[in-house]
């Protein structure tokens, strides 16, 4: 029987799970991505990296006496892979790559004892302030999109670097 997963865990898997149904729904007419609900996504995204940046994963580093996770160096690179194809304009390569990295980068976070577990476990005693500041974690500001052949090389490379071979 596995345990519950515990409150700073729901509150990150949540945020998936409404991200996941704001990429759906930017993507629901194949021949055309809702601009609306792709900047919700992209906002929404952007905001999820900089709650585990800025707040999860240096909390546990913290717990860890100064260590970081293990994997911390996997999800940075998935992160910046993530980053880099929120840049250009979305099309369709470019939400099938950020796809793609969400359906491995996702379940190392929420399956049972994933990142999530193990930060919760760290926590301890601190799980309700660190769930405060993920909480409270300010909205990130995007910028407008960006579409030249620095950009998508940019974006490339960090696929690369993080192990993907997606065409963008």
């Amino acid at each position: 029987m596995l345990p519950m997963p515990g409150k700073i865990h729901c509150y990150l898997a949540a945020d998936h799970d409404r991200l996941d149904a704001l990429l759906e729904r930017a993507i629901s007419d194949p021949t055309n991505i809702d601009a609306a609900a792709y900047a919700q996504f992209r906002a929404g995204l952007l905001k999820h990296i900089a709650m585990e940046e800025k707040v999860l994963l240096p909390a546990a580093q913290k717990a860890r006496g100064g260590d970081p996770l293990p994997i911390a160096a996997r999800l940075r690179l998935d992160h910046g892979a993530l980053v880099a194809l929120l840049v250009p304009s979305p099309t369709a390569p470019i939400v099938a790559a950020i796809r793609a990295i969400l359906k491995v980068h996702n379940p190392i976070e929420e399956d049972p004892g994933g990142v999530y577990d193990e930060c919760e476990k760290l926590a301890g005693a601190e799980g309700d302030q660190i769930l405060r500041q993920l909480q409270n974690q300010s909205e990130v500001k995007v910028l407008p999109h960006v579409d030249n052949a620095f950009v998508l090389d940019a974006a490339r490379r960090a696929l690369a670097r993080a192990g993907y071979n997606l065409e963008v």
